[in-house]
């Protein structure tokens, strides 16, 4: 039987056709220096991501560390390693946080309106799009938000931007290493935007392949992302990335998602 190649994917951080061509091309050097010969696909928006982490043939995958959390440990996809961000935020370790994003001349001004703020969130299962949000809002106006206005689902970060820039909504939380993406290579996308304020750092998506791939394969391409900043190509590919290196990282470290999602919504007592 021919096996099929095990896909790798960036759909997490698939923010344009550059962007993308700077995955697919780290992806690329990433199969040449582990061996592993990998098939770089799309998944392009609006194809669900449950679609693509439930594939059979996953090589090197983003997945959100929400979803992954959730999943029973027998039945989590295997983690290969995380990315490290150059943003100060990320504190030198595979952390990611979200920036609460307003619109330069909208109606929020300072934290403290965003407790009547119309808000926008991206899908239920995001961290960065959803429960970061929550989260903060918790800690600072839990038992005082009696209501709150959401428009939602809007996908991506894509979807928070254009919608804070037709303002349809006044605040919206996105992944702080999409934003430094987008900041990076398409300024012009976040032109008009402001960062309010940013989450504290949690576990950072992590890059995971199937179960079923055979276990050399997965050690391979795991020890070749953990070591892709050690060789000149690897670390230019990062660099262009606004990436410092992958890191190795538990699967323990995402437990602390759920219970900091249940508690939050414990806390606002309003639902989205």
């Amino acid at each position: 039987m021919v096996m099929s190649k095990p896909v790798a994917c960036s759909r997490m951080y698939n923010l344009s056709p550059r962007i993308r061509g700077l995955w697919d091309a780290l992806f690329a050097l990433a199969s040449s220096q582990s061996g592993i010969e990998l098939e770089i696909i799309a998944h392009a928006a609006p194809a669900p991501l449950s679609e693509l982490w439930a594939r059979p043939d996953l090589g090197a995958v983003f997945m959100c560390g929400y979803p992954f959390s959730r999943m029973p440990e027998a039945a989590r996809p295997p983690v290969l390693a995380a990315p490290v961000s150059s943003e100060a935020w990320s504190l030198d370790q595979p952390l990611y946080a979200s920036h609460i994003l307003v619109a330069s001349t909208g109606p929020v001004n300072a934290v403290a309106d965003l407790a009547a703020a119309h808000w926008g969130w991206t899908v239920r299962d995001s961290q960065s799009g959803y429960h970061a949000a929550r989260s903060y809002l918790a800690g600072r106006f839990a038992g005082t938000m009696k209501q709150i206005t959401t428009v939602g689902p809007l996908l991506n970060p894509s979807g928070i931007v254009a919608a804070l820039k037709d303002g349809r909504i006044d605040a919206g939380a996105i992944d702080a290493y999409a934003f430094q993406l987008l900041s990076m290579h398409e300024h012009d996308a976040i032109d008009g935007l402001r960062i309010l304020t940013t989450t504290e750092p949690l576990p950072a998506p992590l890059l995971v392949a199937a179960q079923t791939l055979p276990v050399d394969i997965t050690t391979a391409l795991k020890q070749s992302l953990v070591t892709l900043h050690e060789t000149p190509e690897g670390a230019a590919a990062l660099e262009r990335l606004g990436l410092r290196r992958f890191s190795a990282v538990a699967p323990s470290a995402y437990d602390i998602l759920p219970q900091r999602a249940d508690d939050a919504d414990r806390r606002l007592g309003i639902p989205w």
